[in-house]
């Protein structure tokens, strides 16, 4: 029982530092049998005890699966209440973006910090996946990007939280996308921010980091309140509706 403890203990690890995503399928237990040295009666031991106390999911006749220890929007689609209050409430697309600018810029900062060698390739190939995407149908990449930060901070509860939210902070990117780079000025003002916040972590500029990634969202959380006070209405893309489908306002 002991050992099987032991191993259920350091599955959880995994989980908490992002080794096993949440919605990702677990490893067979032949595989993590190998994986971590003990026998597959133990792993299923351990299994056990994870899925009674609601760390993984057991679906019949697919495999165990990692919970979303932060409920996921998508999971709800069009019930979600969170997406249903930003499709009938304007000010939750700010509300959103004002999350968004706290814990990307602490996630800028500590990814500046800890980031291994391979971190900083995943963000090596974000940014550039970012730099040879469309801007006007650049959402997902745009989003990629600041999620490899993110999971670059090696904290298990920021990570967590913000996967639990991706569908609605890539709501707030798919509204920049639509809004803002259609407009030449801003998509080139994004574009340098993205850079500098990009170099700033590369260079391990914790604070530089920090700065220029909440400055980053504040700029287009700013912008875009501009542009309603300018009497031009905010266009907001679904999740699962392509930004190459998204109208770019008329006077872009």
């Amino acid at each position: 029982m002991a050992i099987a403890q032991d191993i259920s203990y350091r599955l959880e690890r995994l989980i908490l530092d992002g080794g096993l995503a949440p919605g990702q399928k677990m490893p067979s237990e032949r595989q993590l049998a190998t994986r971590l040295g003990v026998s597959r009666a133990i792993i299923r031991e351990a299994l056990h005890e994870l899925q009674g106390r609601g760390v993984i999911e057991t679906k019949h006749g697919k495999g165990s699966f990692v919970a979303r220890i932060v409920p996921g929007a998508e999971e709800d689609g069009d019930d979600s209440p969170l997406l249903q209050m930003f499709n009938g409430h304007p000010r939750t697309l700010y509300d959103l973006l004002e999350i968004r600018e706290q814990l990307e810029g602490q996630a800028a900062y500590l990814a500046a910090e800890r980031a291994t060698t391979q971190d900083l390739h995943r963000i090596t190939k974000a940014y550039a996946a970012l730099e040879q995407t469309d801007p006007l149908t650049n959402a997902r990449p745009d989003h990629n990007f600041h999620q490899a930060i993110v999971e670059a901070s090696h904290n298990p509860v920021l990570v967590h939280v913000l996967n639990g939210l991706k569908n609605l902070m890539l709501l707030t990117v798919q509204a920049s996308v639509a809004n803002l780079n259609p407009r030449e000025e801003m998509r080139n003002k994004i574009a340098r921010q993205h850079k500098r916040t990009y170099q700033a972590v590369m260079a391990r500029k914790p604070e530089a980091a920090k700065r220029i990634a909440m400055a980053h969202v504040r700029f287009v959380s700013d912008a875009m309140r501009e542009i309603e006070q300018q009497g031009t209405a905010i266009i907001r893309v679904p999740v699962n509706t392509s930004t190459s489908k998204a109208a770019a306002p008329e006077n872009a």
